[in-house]
């Protein structure tokens, strides 16, 4: 940056009581109306075939009801399936040859209270998010570099730190082969990272290790926000990493009291442009995602319209006589800290981790202001779930759905494929700290803004990461995006 750039950042630190949350579809907290008269089914290894009808028969009853596909579930399914199996059977799964708009994001679990919890923010986790590489093109090798760390978390607490590259787990290699259960087994809470280091563009092993317990942890999805002034730019910088309103066990909204908290400073301090990092950001709650949309958009209250829904057939017409038509319609809120006036355009940074929610974002400010997408292309979801679960408590397994579709105030939904970004910057293998002017997304954007480099050179000049890419921890954990709605229906 010049000399006449004042930065400021901010980390907050997080909670220290359970979970990150899984986020990323449009999903709604649903309980089920639909009772069983049976008795308590409790998950199991195996399970009789009474006990699979049982649960099979609640699954169907739901997802004839409730979900966006319905009309393609079979007439005849299987249940004497295990339960996941037969959840499985009625999808309209996804193909990207023969049924390119199908099912990618719908799923089950065995407990209620696990998805329920994760969607809340309860999670047993390290602390970090990382993405998985192969260590060379054509290897069987895998490493994960870390992508950011949670402040005081366990993984924080032993020094790890975003860009460490990690080799080697518990003693072992990581490959293509033993990854899933090297790095995402439940049952493990010990770990010892060995790592390695950047030489020429390859990874080497350091022979550094790091020794890291995994414990229950809420993550504030409020990262860190800056100001950087160049000349007669302000430039607000916000990093948010899930859509939630509020830790896991509130019925408050201390996360998006926070995010008006970071927009009334933004305002009091005159910020003129505005870039909102979402690079991590696999999705949320849907009210959170309107928080925040009302705190960017131009010329944007409580009477204009930020998204709608399209439910299924059936359901529709129930939905809009017990709740009216504003049922499907999401409207922005009158903020006093909107800042949309001062605002001729907003930067949104991205990577295939952004989704649902974080979409949202984009395309329901698009047609209200310049929306620039600076980094890599978005997930592609713009479908949302609910939470189902048996509110009788006689069948544990809870399922998530998706039920609608969403689009813009202009009709738009076009973006299953994901948003392909304005400018594109990859993540180098090389990191630096987010909020650090010579990260490569940002810089980009704040050379975009200022028309100078922030560090001597911008973005488009920077070495590409070499590496295939095979995943992440961030898409592990949301199943691909989450949009949370976060309502009940009861007795349709």
């Amino acid at each position: 940056m010049t000399s006449n750039t004042i930065m400021r950042n901010r980390i907050t630190s997080t909670w220290a009581r359970a979970g990150s949350l899984l986020i990323a579809g449009l999903a709604m907290s649903l309980t089920s109306c639909k009772h069983q008269e049976a008795d308590t089914v409790t998950p199991q290894s195996s399970t009789s075939t009474t006990e699979n009808q049982t649960v099979d028969s609640w699954i169907l009853d739901n997802m004839q009801t409730y979900y966006y596909w319905n009309d393609k579930i079979p007439a005849n399914p299987d249940k004497t399936l295990a339960p996941s199996d037969f959840f499985d059977s009625l999808l309209n799964t996804y193909n990207a040859t023969t049924n390119p708009e199908g099912d990618r994001f719908s799923w089950i679990e065995e407990n209620a209270s696990d998805l329920t919890s994760s969607l809340s923010g309860e999670t047993k986790t390290t602390g970090m998010e990382f993405a998985l590489y192969l260590r060379a093109s054509g290897s069987t090798d895998v490493i994960a570099q870390v992508l950011y760390v949670l402040p005081n978390s366990p993984a924080a607490n032993a020094g790890l730190k975003r860009g460490d590259i990690i080799t080697k787990v518990n003693g072992q290699g990581i490959t293509t082969t033993n990854y899933q259960s090297l790095l995402f087994d439940d049952s493990v809470t010990n770990y010892t990272f060995g790592l390695g280091t950047v030489s020429n563009q390859s990874i080497v092993d350091s022979g550094v290790t790091k020794s890291v317990t995994t414990t229950v942890f809420q993550a504030n999805p409020v990262y860190l926000d800056s100001i950087y002034t160049v000349g007669t730019k302000k430039i607000g910088y916000l990093v948010y990493n899930q859509f939630v309103p509020a830790p896991n066990g509130s019925k408050g909204s201390e996360y998006d009291d926070q995010v008006d908290a970071i927009f009334a400073q933004f305002k009091s301090a005159g910020i003129n442009e505005l870039v909102l990092d979402l690079r991590y950001n696999p999705g949320g709650y849907t009210s959170s995602s309107a928080n925040l949309a009302s705190l960017i958009g131009k010329g944007v209250d409580d009477s204009k319209l930020y998204f709608r829904e399209s439910w299924n057939s059936t359901l529709t017409p129930v939905l809009q006589k017990q709740y009216g038509s504003d049922f499907f319609l999401q409207k922005f809120s009158t903020k006093a800290q909107n800042i949309g006036s001062n605002l001729s355009r907003l930067y949104v940074l991205t990577t295939d981790r952004t989704a649902s929610a974080s979409e949202l974002i984009i395309n329901g400010l698009r047609p209200y202001m310049t929306v620039n997408t600076i980094g890599t292309t978005t997930y592609g979801k713009n479908v949302g779930s609910i939470t189902i679960t048996d509110d009788t408590g006689k069948i544990n397994w809870g399922m998530q759905p998706i039920v609608f579709r969403s689009y813009n105030s202009l009709g738009q939904s076009d973006y299953s494929t994901g948003f392909t970004p304005t400018t594109e910057v990859e993540e180098p293998i090389t990191l630096y700290p987010l909020g650090d002017v010579r990260d490569a997304l940002l810089n980009e954007a704040l050379y975009q803004i200022a028309g100078t480099a922030a560090s001597g050179r911008h973005a488009a000049t920077t070495v590409r990461n070499p590496l295939p890419v095979l995943g992440s921890s961030i898409q592990q954990k949301a199943k691909g995006g989450l949009m949370v709605k976060d309502m009940k229906i009861s007795h349709l």
